[in-house]
């Protein structure tokens, strides 16, 4: 089940209607001013370079327009460019301090700039912000989840072609799914394109009480029993490990990580 996600990372997942900015460019007179609009149909075809000037012309004509930041930012995380998404990301939360999508593109610009304990204090609030909700944001506490990171991949075999992946980690207010799904690594290639695969970070509630009881101290210390598996639209799946752990973003990440570099995908050719 794909993750509910606020604007604007969401765009990347679902069909907007957009036409596509070249089209846009030619319906418009040369002297035309800039639009979001242009901005975004070009980051919805994958041209994050081309959507980032078309959003900073926008902020030079409109230095107030918080959505051309907050689109600034997205484009700048497609472009792995941290520091350059912090600082849009910051600059929509100060125009528009009470829109909560503008925080979740913060969380996932301060993890691309390495700025883990400002990413897990706002992960903190989005949390809250969900759970109790509030006048200006209504919408929290509708999503399931948030963009969390976007970070490439290398595999490099020892024979055979090379690949390289993007990847979109969503993380869950709170586990999805019979299969209690926490964090979801969404892979594509980094060309663009379709998902390739999932890669889910799981622990279901009926193992783990059977793994309670027989390891009753680790568990009454807050560990877990979590699993970490692999599949795609068309059914294919893998089992990639089992282990006892705690909720670590970080430590799941790393071991998704080494798994994409150090097999290939199975969908990929």
């Amino acid at each position: 089940m794909s993750p509910l996600l606020p604007l604007p990372v969401a765009l990347v997942y679902i069909g907007l209607g957009l036409p596509s900015a070249s089209a846009l460019r030619g319906q418009a007179p040369t002297t035309a001013p800039p639009t979001v609009s242009i901005g975004l149909a070009a980051l919805r075809s994958g041209h994050p370079h081309q959507a980032l000037a078309d959003f900073q012309r926008c902020l030079a004509a409109n230095p107030s327009n918080a959505a051309a930041a907050l689109y600034a930012a997205t484009a700048a995380l497609e472009l792995y460019n941290g520091p350059l998404a912090v600082q849009y990301a910051e600059r929509a939360r100060q125009l528009d301090p009470d829109d909560w999508k503008v925080d979740t593109a913060l969380v996932a610009a301060y993890s691309a700039a390495g700025n883990k304990p400002q990413r897990d204090a706002l992960r903190a609030q989005l949390r809250q912000l969900h759970s109790s909700g509030g006048p200006n944001a209504p919408a929290a506490r509708d999503a399931n989840g948030f963009l969390l990171e976007m970070f490439p991949v290398e595999y490099h075999p020892a024979a055979g072609p090379a690949a390289s992946y993007h990847v979109d980690a969503i993380e869950y207010f709170e586990p999805i799914g019979e299969l209690r799904t926490y964090y979801r690594f969404l892979i594509r290639r980094s060309t663009g394109g379709s998902r390739l695969w999932e890669i889910d970070v799981r622990s279901n509630n009926f193992d783990e009480a059977s793994w309670a009881q027989a390891h009753p101290s680790e568990a009454a210390s807050g560990l877990r029993q979590f699993q970490i598996d692999g599949h795609s639209d068309a059914g294919q799946g893998v089992d990639y490990r089992l282990f006892t752990g705690r909720d670590d973003y970080d430590a799941f990440r790393a071991i998704v990580v080494n798994i994409l570099r150090s097999q290939p995908v199975p969908t990929a050719p």
